[in-house]
């Protein structure tokens, strides 16, 4: 399904209007940082969009969720993949049980009772009210919030690299993603396979 889901953003973000986009920034001092620089305000978010333009990576979660605490103990905090995020994208740590108001891109967006989630959440999730609601799901954006795609599930940092890469190195531009997901080598894992026994949900 991922594959599928990526593909389709792959073509969406080859458009003429994407092709136009902004050259991700220069290195900021947080390439040094020893864990992502998580922004929790979508205000803040915003206001970094505005002034300087950035892919964004949303991590969308709950606090129940077992994946979730495996993906921040793990994925999270592999040095290459905080150096890589912490350059190349805005990162957005979202839970989807959050039940105050947000506005976003001049909408608001309240807790719904039936989807026990955050509005926003929905919307990014289910695009178009097709989908499901998983966690955790990384929400893929290019400059300026634009052609949001939902990647459900839990990554290794070798998995997180193949998808961010693509889009934060701009191949996308110039390599389709099955080309690229066959022949990328990833450079982040540890070289051992991992443990992908099902965390206990608390």
């Amino acid at each position: 399904m991922k594959r599928a889901l990526l593909f389709a953003f792959a073509i969406l973000a080859m458009s003429p209007a994407m092709m136009a986009k902004k050259k991700t920034p220069p290195p900021a001092p947080e390439a040094s940082a020893t864990e992502i620089h998580w922004i929790t305000d979508i205000n803040e978010l915003q206001e970094k969009m505005a002034k300087s333009p950035r892919k964004v990576y949303m991590d969308i979660y709950t606090d129940w969720c077992g994946w979730c605490k495996k993906m921040d103990a793990t994925t999270f905090t592999n040095p290459s993949v905080v150096k890589y995020m912490n350059l190349n994208y805005y990162c957005f740590r979202f839970n989807a049980e959050r039940q105050d108001v947000m506005h976003f891109q001049g909408k608001e967006y309240a807790f719904r009772p039936d989807a026990r989630a955050n509005a926003l959440a929905v919307e990014l999730m289910m695009p178009g009210g097709k989908g499901q609601m998983s966690y955790p799901t990384a929400i893929l954006m290019l400059e300026n919030f634009q052609s949001p795609q939902p990647i459900p599930g839990y990554m290794t940092p070798g998995q997180l690299e193949t998808i961010v890469t693509y889009f934060g190195d701009n191949t996308y531009k110039h390599e389709g993603w099955d080309s690229y997901s066959k022949t990328h080598k990833s450079t982040w894992d540890n070289g051992q396979a991992p443990d992908m026994t099902p965390p206990a949900h608390h």
